[in-house]
């Protein structure tokens, strides 16, 4: 797991954004061994969140699949996630920034229909990456909520729906309710399998399992949706620890086929470009690997007036970092042909979200909160051929 050195945190027990100087330290924990979790549901234990890098369980393993799978094109992801203001991490149904549990089908629809406008016309994203619970799959919300999924889908914008689990003593790395779990994914996979555009990710930073029994949860729930139908194309299993390390997903024969998502922030350490270049590539493992990694989660602070086309050597340490952090983590999207989904395209009051809301109710409208954030956004889908910063 990552320690912070920090005097705040938000809803995800991180540091609050664009506050202090966020210094990370990555812990190794030692992997307990495989339990025994076959077809059966998870448990969840109420012991500490098991840290990791992810690093060693791959190592036999790795590249074994040198030749890339040709259903596998990360590069098709060009993306950002649309965020519940308390951070997705809710006991209780998850609401996105600009909508509400007052709303039907209908008010849900237009609301939605006007953000993805926006993310398509202003970003330019093909990709939208929405939270799950269930507390709001199958529910009352769900008969609104899923207006949210077919906006998107009308305007032909791919829907990555991921699993998270609740705030609080919920929030410690694990599957909060298995039952409730399965049944969401039942519903999930059932209502979107014949939707190519619809894709499942188990779960979001799954922190509280060992690399190895993460990868025999996250084959559980391959198995189980593949023999219904769903193909591993349509999978993002995410990486160990805060999907802070893709290693042993590409290292589980299992897992072959599916999408691996990575997510990475400036604020896990203070580097030099040079720096983050080689923390981020260590935990991204071979290009065999590289070939299947969306980073479905990255950020900096975008409010706060910093220019990523700029220098990343002022003398001020918050936002060099931050500077060196996205101008480095680009570049290596771009190089490495990585599919990218910025966090967050929009979540209220969020500082390092590329998007703010205009209005209100069914009026909403969004504005660029950065445009060379979002230059920077587009060097990593692999859009222009010179950086949008000087290469040094």
């Amino acid at each position: 797991m990552t320690i912070h050195t920090t005097t705040s945190t938000d809803g995800r027990g991180r540091p609050t954004r664009g506050r202090l100087r966020r210094i990370a330290t990555v812990v190794t924990a030692v992997c307990a061994g495989v339990t025994a979790l076959a077809l059966a549901v998870p448990t969840t234990a109420s012991a500490s969140p098991a840290t990791t890098t992810g690093t060693s369980v791959s190592a036999a393993r790795h590249g074994h699949d040198a030749q890339p799978d040709a259903r596998l094109d990360p590069t098709r992801f060009h993306g950002v996630n649309w965020a519940d203001p308390r951070d997705n991490y809710v006991n209780g149904p998850v609401v996105l920034s600009g909508l509400s549990t007052s709303d039907d089908y209908r008010t849900t629809y237009r609301k939605a229909d006007r953000v993805i406008r926006e993310f398509r016309k202003d970003l330019g994203a093909d990709t939208v990456r929405l939270p799950v619970n269930p507390y709001s799959v199958g529910t009352t919300w769900w008969n609104s909520y899923r207006a949210v999924i077919d906006a998107a889908r009308h305007r032909d914008v791919k829907v990555v729906l991921g699993y998270w689990e609740g705030s609080d003593a919920s929030k410690d790395g694990k599957v909060d309710d298995p039952a409730a779990w399965w049944g969401m994914w039942d519903t999930l996979t059932r209502t979107y399998s014949h939707d190519s555009g619809v894709f499942f990710e188990p779960m979001n930073e799954p922190f509280g399992y060992a690399p190895a029994d993460w990868v025999q949860l996250a084959t559980t729930w391959v198995q189980r949706y593949t023999a219904q139908g769903i193909p591993r194309d349509r999978v993002f299993v995410s990486g160990t620890g805060y999907n802070d390390h893709v290693d042993a997903i590409c290292a589980a024969p299992a897992l072959d086929g599916t999408y691996v998502s990575q997510h990475y922030y400036g604020y896990w350490g203070t580097r030099n470009a040079a720096e983050w270049k080689a923390d981020f590539e260590s935990r991204l493992g071979d290009q065999a690997c590289s070939n299947r990694t969306v980073l479905d989660e990255f950020g900096v602070p975008m409010t706060t007036g910093l220019d990523y086309r700029g220098s990343a050597t002022t003398g001020n340490a918050d936002a060099d970092n931050s500077v060196a952090f996205l101008q480095t983590v680009t570049t290596v999207a771009r190089e490495r042909h990585l599919g990218a989904v910025y966090w967050p395209g929009l979540r209220t009051d969020d500082t390092y979200s590329l998007e703010t809301i205009r209005g209100s109710g069914q009026n909403l409208s969004l504005r660029v909160t950065n445009d060379s954030g979002l230059a920077l956004l587009h060097w990593a889908w692999g859009e222009g051929r010179r950086a949008p910063f000087a290469v040094r």
